[in-house]
């Protein structure tokens, strides 16, 4: 079972802006969307889209540069990109987007390659942090869309085709269960890029840590050395 409820406190700076960041776009998407999820969804997973891809192909391109092994984060993170796609695609089944809002999809593709990419090549640990906040407002969102969606407020329909496929749905799935896997995976994207973070994190503390040693033990020999 994932835990839906599940939220990383910040503990650095790094940390701090990713949530603000995250929280900034949420109010945009809140204020523009209000309850209309479909149509939010739409444009949001256009979004959640990108930072897979863009990150995988950084890894990829350092992975050739350095001439190392990647650990497996570039499969993971082009997956991740592939599952954020069929998210839109379904979407894009349900809600039906109108000809603004596909220039909306567009724009918002083409300002966030750009701007997560420069995230990125400035701070990994900040990029990934950002995507697992990202993903823990995703779940909350499909939460509520999901909540409404028994309570009756919005009219529940026959799942997409192709969500069944994708998702190896029983055939008289509905938009309740497609609603629910979605938000499955979002929990999951979550935790994978929190982990990442986490492991930049615990990186640069070593080097630091390795750093800050290696400075002592120089000073060390420098002041036998005085007093020899």
């Amino acid at each position: 079972m994932i835990d839906l409820n599940k939220h990383f406190q910040p503990k650095n700076l790094s940390d701090k802006i990713a949530l603000l960041f995250t929280k900034f776009l949420r109010l945009l998407a809140d204020t523009f969307f209000k309850k209309r999820y479909g149509h939010r969804a739409v444009v949001l997973e256009t979004v959640a889209a990108v930072p897979g891809m863009v990150a995988g192909m950084l890894i990829h391109l350092k992975s050739l540069r350095k001439i190392e092994d990647d650990k497996g984060w570039i499969k993971t993170l082009l997956e991740e990109a592939e599952n954020e796609r069929m998210h839109l695609m379904t979407f894009v089944h349900i809600a039906k987007p109108t000809a603004i809002e596909r220039f909306i999809i567009m724009m918002a593709q083409f300002i966030f390659i750009f701007t997560y990419g420069i995230i990125y090549l400035i701070s990994q640990r900040t990029a990934h942090r950002i995507v697992g906040y990202f993903e823990e407002e995703a779940v909350i969102s499909y939460t509520e869309y999901l909540n409404e969606l028994e309570a009756g407020t919005i009219e529940d329909q026959p799942a997409p085709e192709l969500a069944i496929n994708y998702w190896n749905l029983p055939l008289h799935s509905t938009l309740k269960d497609v609603v629910r896997v979605i938000r499955d995976d979002e929990a999951g994207h979550r935790d994978v890029n929190h982990a990442f973070a986490d492991i930049i994190n615990l990186k640069k503390t070593k080097k630091t840590l390795d750093t800050i040693n290696k400075s002592n033990k120089e000073k060390k020999e420098n002041i036998e050395k005085i007093l020899n």
